[in-house]
């Protein structure tokens, strides 16, 4: 078995919206820090092209979101989450902003439920809810757009801290799968992302990671719509491919993961499915693919001789057969995620 030499790193300083507890300015400060620390320690490493991309943390469990589903506070599977918008500094701003275009009556969502209810236990989120109105639309605007603004400030730190370095960024989008085939689309909606069926909620996010020339990292590519039960309205293959169409859209390079541990034939072969969309181009690396793959994780079960078997024969698909043949054909990177905290945000 055989892997390309890369390595990706996170710059994650700590699972949680650090913006949740200190003013976002002193949160970048203390970020930047902590990015430029890191390229001083890890100098050795970066000169020597060891560490190739770095994967820098915008949320929790370092992905470009809000901690609307978190574990730790009672959230469980599938419910729609919260907003994360109540704090003292964001009621500040959405007012100020709400009055600004002419509507300073507008508060802040107080019927979009709690985080286990579904879309149709709320107000906002049922048939012909608030997320329809004006001014539902201008709430999930301004709110979208925070998530994005702090990831563009984040980022910006991102490239200065690591300026001159022969790296490449990265941001993982977290793969919110569950109520997509709902029309109010409302955990995607809690967590930042304004996705609707008539409103593309990626491709802002992708060309917000152009302006730093990102690679966009996405989960969730090992699942099957099939797999899913009815009543989460879970459609991840839809989900997959729009945001890798937004990211190749935006002229993005496009990696992924998968989001649990999985053994078997039938995820492996939905990996390879996303990783080329049009499948193998036999004279070169095909238009449309994934750049890399993370594997979530190597693991007591994964080195069992059954599944280390299977695992071996995915790789060479990844590589698309070419693995330990003279003249490599690297059509997809491959890195081996080895240990994970266990987080609960």
């Amino acid at each position: 078995m055989a892997t390309t030499p890369t390595r990706r790193v996170s710059t994650t300083a700590n699972a949680k919206m650090l913006s949740n507890y200190v003013p976002v300015y002193l949160m970048l400060r203390v970020y930047s820090d902590y990015m430029k620390s890191f390229r001083e320690n890890m100098s050795d490493f970066l000169e020597a092209g060891l560490i190739t991309d770095i994967e820098v943390g915008l949320g929790p469990c370092g992905e470009l979101r809000f901690p609307s589903y978190p574990q730790n506070q009672g959230w469980v599977f599938p419910g729609i989450g919260e907003f994360q918008c109540y704090d003292k500094y964001l009621k500040s701003q959405f007012k100020e902003a709400a009055t600004a275009v002419g509507h300073p009556e507008w508060e802040l969502p107080d019927n979009a439920g709690t985080y286990n209810d579904t879309p149709e236990a709320t107000e906002f989120f049922g048939e012909n809810g608030t997320y329809l109105t004006e001014k539902g639309k201008f709430f999930l605007t301004w709110y979208s757009n925070q998530l994005l603004k702090q990831a563009d400030e984040i980022l910006e730190e991102a490239n200065q801290a690591f300026l001159g370095c022969r790296v490449n960024l990265a941001a993982k989008v977290s793969g919110i799968h569950w109520w997509y085939k709902h029309y109010s689309h409302a955990a995607e909606l809690t967590a930042g992302y304004y996705n609707l069926s008539k409103r593309d909620g990626y491709r802002p996010i992708a060309r917000m990671l152009s302006r730093h020339y990102a690679i966009l990292n996405f989960t969730c590519i090992e699942m099957r719509d099939s797999e899913q039960s009815e009543n989460t309205k879970s459609a991840p293959e839809d989900l997959v491919q729009k945001v890798f169409s937004a990211g190749w859209r935006e002229n993005l390079d496009v990696a992924g993961e998968n989001a649990i541990s999985r053994y078997d034939s039938t995820a492996y072969n939905q990996i390879l499915k996303n990783a080329r969309p049009n499948d193998v181009n036999k004279t070169g690396p095909p238009k449309l693919r994934m750049i890399a793959m993370t594997y979530l994780r190597l693991s007591d079960d994964l080195l069992e001789e059954s599944n280390l078997s299977l695992f071996k024969k995915f790789v060479r698909k990844m590589h698309a057969d070419h693995v330990g043949k003279g003249n490599s054909l690297s059509i997809v990177n491959l890195n081996i995620f080895v240990f994970a905290l266990d987080s609960k945000t």
